[in-house]
């Protein structure tokens, strides 16, 4: 047996149907869904047919798609009953390696949830061969982005690569989703072919949701959000272990009414303490920059500080990354309750230690929380210039930001036309968004103020 293990969309399935034309052998393919039948016995008589087919036709392949359908631990249920998953998996574990071997036939099986499955199933013999289809890596989504982009009319502009790193933590799917949107854009302004700044409005969209251009927002609130990010954008280009801030932008997406993007220089694979922090300082940037310039507290920082205040609990509970706990785990079993492994909860942390662990997480939060405001006191000159900016284009890029930080006049925007009369930084209707058209890419790596949570 051999198992397909991975995130969803990374390709188990596709990665099945290659094996089906390579191997040159009969391929049977069925879900795990197709076994639960509301008739009890269906399921395992269903499977001693499709191994008795296997065998009249070995050597084959038998694929089982999501076969933590059948394949969940026993045990699971409160109370007696029958349940018919157990039949069926008894039978399967009958058949792949019970009293009659089957030779000749090999069961692969995928899965997005390894960790559910019962452990008969995973012994030497089932399905002790294990693969991890993993998330593409820069290369990977390259060549990701190279099999669909051959299925759209592409301009020359555009540059796989680069899109590929400010993709990072996409799946298969989601590269193939990306370039659907790009197609999209490009048809929506009647263009013959997908150009660069298709890419860019389709990764804008998908990160952050699509722009909400009919809202109109008073005045007073567009320009506290307009600090409000350049407070996030500020305290990220200052600090050393922050990821480059690639945009920012106060046009309303999804359920934000602004966002601040970074854009990381290379896939990430762990953290280290100083980014940790370092991420706590720029998320407080936002509150901090409403207080010392809006002199006002909004409901706009709720995500940011859930966020930081996360981080700050995980480095002291999970990651040992305090001097006063030291290197030991404080954190209970918050995943969901697996009936049948964990239905009772013991508590093995003392309430002096958990007093402990709390006034830590106050500590760096509170650290951080004077750094950020240290930084945009010192600051104020950068943080006016960055809003008026944003009060004026609604969107500022990473050229425009470090024209900021070096106290020069921000450049005005690559597709960006003066209105008509200007409009001098303090148009309240709205506007037409300037929609960036640079070639640079933009990843879900931080996104600031209150995105989605973080998805790298």
């Amino acid at each position: 047996g051999l198992l397909l293990v991975g995130p969803p969309g990374t390709g188990k399935t596709l990665l099945a149907k290659s094996i089906a034309g390579e191997a040159k052998v009969p391929f049977f393919s069925i879900s795990g869904s197709d076994f639960v039948e509301m008739f009890v016995g269906v399921g395992a008589a269903r499977v001693r047919d499709m191994f008795e087919n296997a065998k009249k036709n070995a050597p084959c392949i038998i694929f089982i798609d999501e076969i933590d359908a059948v394949g969940r631990q026993r045990g699971a249920g409160v109370g007696g009953g029958n349940d018919e998953r157990e039949q069926t998996l008894n039978q399967m574990l009958v058949e792949m390696d019970g009293f009659e071997t089957n030779m000749g036939v090999i069961v692969v099986a995928a899965t997005n949830r390894p960790d559910i499955l019962d452990a008969a199933l995973l012994r030497p013999g089932r399905f002790d061969r294990q693969v991890y289809v993993t998330l593409p890596d820069i290369r990977g989504r390259e060549q990701i982005l190279n099999v669909h982009m051959r299925k759209i009319p592409v301009s020359q502009d555009v540059n796989p690569g680069i899109i590929a790193r400010g993709t990072p933590g996409m799946s298969g799917a989601d590269l193939a989703n990306l370039c659907n949107e790009a197609a999209l854009m490009a048809a929506r302004r009647n263009a013959r072919t997908v150009e660069m700044q298709d890419f860019e409005k389709a990764k804008d969209k998908i990160i952050m949701g699509p722009e909400r251009k009919s809202m109109v927002m008073p005045e007073e609130e567009r320009r506290n959000t307009a600090y409000h990010e350049a407070g996030h954008a500020l305290i990220g280009k200052l600090l050393p272990k922050c990821d480059p801030v690639h945009k920012v932008t106060i046009i309303p997406r999804g359920r934000a009414l602004g966002v601040t993007m970074s854009l990381p220089e290379k896939d990430r694979y762990s953290f280290d303490k100083e980014f940790m922090l370092n991420q706590i300082a720029m998320l407080f940037g936002g509150r901090i920059a409403e207080e010392v310039f809006m002199h006002q507290m909004t409901t706009g920082a709720s995500n940011d500080f859930e966020r930081a205040t996360q981080i700050a609990r995980d480095m002291v509970t999970r990651y040992g990354m305090t001097e006063a706990l030291g290197p030991m785990v404080y954190a209970e079993n918050e995943g969901e309750v697996f009936l049948g492994r964990s239905v009772t909860k013991t508590n093995n942390v003392s309430e002096q230690t958990m007093q402990k662990v709390d006034e830590e997480v106050r500590r760096i939060i509170d650290e951080q929380y004077a750094l950020a405001r240290k930084l945009i006191e010192d600051n104020s000159d950068k943080m006016h210039a960055m809003a008026k900016a944003m009060l004026e284009w609604e969107t500022i890029d990473a050229e425009q930001l470090d024209d900021i930080m070096a106290g020069r006049a921000p450049r005005p925007p690559k597709d960006w036309t003066p209105r008509i009369p200007p409009s001098g930084g303090d148009d309240a209707s709205g506007g037409t968004p300037a929609v960036k058209a640079d070639a640079a890419a933009t990843p879900p790596a931080t996104p600031g103020a209150d995105a989605a949570p973080n998805a790298a």
